[in-house]
């Protein structure tokens, strides 16, 4: 892999992340400010966290792998 394709793979993990941070931030806000009363939205919240912390680690562990493979 070139040190392009590694900056560019690492720009999308930096992305990844902070996606991830933003939806476990919304989800920290509706627990501590919105339950009980926002139960509701609760399992699509958890999901959407779920799925971006997911995304975040497997971009990640793509990096990586690239990076140690490059070295």
């Amino acid at each position: 892999m070139t040190p392009d394709e590694l900056r560019a793979l690492q720009k999308l993990v930096r992305k990844a992340k902070r996606i991830a941070t933003e939806k476990a931030g919304e989800l920290h806000d509706l627990v501590e400010d919105g339950l009980p009363a926002a139960y509701q939205d609760l399992p699509a919240l958890a999901q959407q966290t779920y799925e971006a912390c997911k995304a975040w680690a497997e971009a990640e562990a793509e990096f990586k792998a690239a990076e140690a493979a490059a070295a």
